[in-house]
């Protein structure tokens, strides 16, 4: 597989996955004219379309695709608008002909059917992860998504993590600020500026950068859970309420409202 990250809206990213004999599929179309175009530049055929959730900039593209390439639409059964012709369940494993093998991983949290799909060394996480940050929780409870962040950090070091939007620069602004001494976070910060004056994107990035960047990854670690507990004036926090706390953390941190915490059961 041949990964192209094709920018759309005002920070999407588009993954346009090229296989072998000219055929190709693309996860979360926000949008269909810089897809085509990107298609037919490189002289390709449109063999699938994929989404993660049911975001309107994840998936208004499909229409215009499809019109185009009547192609089947995969995506969480959980979520299934009309148009997703595939649905899939978690653990579910499909074959794109010429383009690779994907399986579901069920990672809730930002909506409650939201999946991430997994296909050799790759993994399309949509907005329940991005490069130092994650998504908010729109749906989904702090449970939820903690054990979608756990269980995507269960993917070997060298996966390489394909994610919704260039979120990374502001993201590191608020990890920094966290874990001020955290080296790994300074050298993240140096490449992402260098990447992004050069007009190049930040993602994708290693599972095993991530590890070391990432807070919400990290709320375990116990240079950050001091800084968590400070923030929450408490003596102790479940790895939940830690995660919560630093999600908040996050949402005033960039003077976002919050949002109310979902209970586990939804």
């Amino acid at each position: 597989m041949r990964i192209h990250a094709i920018p759309v809206l005002s920070d999407n990213y588009v993954w346009l996955i090229e296989g072998d004999q000219g055929h190709c599929a693309v996860v979360d179309p926000g949008e269909a004219a810089p897809v085509l175009a990107e298609i037919e530049q490189r002289n390709l055929s449109l063999s699938a379309i994929m989404l993660t959730h049911h975001h309107a900039d994840h998936c208004q593209g499909v229409a215009g695709l499809k019109a185009r390439y009547p192609v089947p639409v995969y995506g969480p059964s959980l979520e299934a608008k009309t148009w997703v012709t595939n649905p899939l369940a978690d653990l579910e494993t499909f074959d794109l002909p010429h383009i690779g093998r994907f399986q579901a991983w069920h990672t809730p949290g930002h909506t409650l059917g939201h999946i991430s799909l997994i296909s050799d060394g790759a993994a399309f996480v949509g907005d329940t992860l991005f490069s130092a940050g994650c998504g908010r929780l729109f749906e989904g409870s702090p449970e939820q998504m903690l054990a979608s962040l756990d269980r995507l950090s269960s993917l070997p070091d060298a996966t390489m993590i394909y994610c919704g939007h260039e979120y990374t620069a502001d993201s590191l602004r608020f990890a920094h600020y966290a874990e001020p001494n955290n080296e790994s976070i300074v050298e993240r910060i140096r490449e992402v500026k260098e990447a992004r004056a050069a007009g190049l994107p930040s993602v994708p990035t290693s599972m095993s950068m991530e590890k070391q960047i990432n807070p919400f990854l990290r709320i375990r670690e116990p240079s950050l859970r001091a800084a968590i507990l400070k923030h929450a004036g408490s003596e102790s926090l479940s790895d939940a309420d830690a995660f919560w706390t630093l999600r908040c953390w996050k949402d005033e941190f960039d003077d976002l409202p919050l949002l109310p915490r979902h209970a586990q059961n939804h």
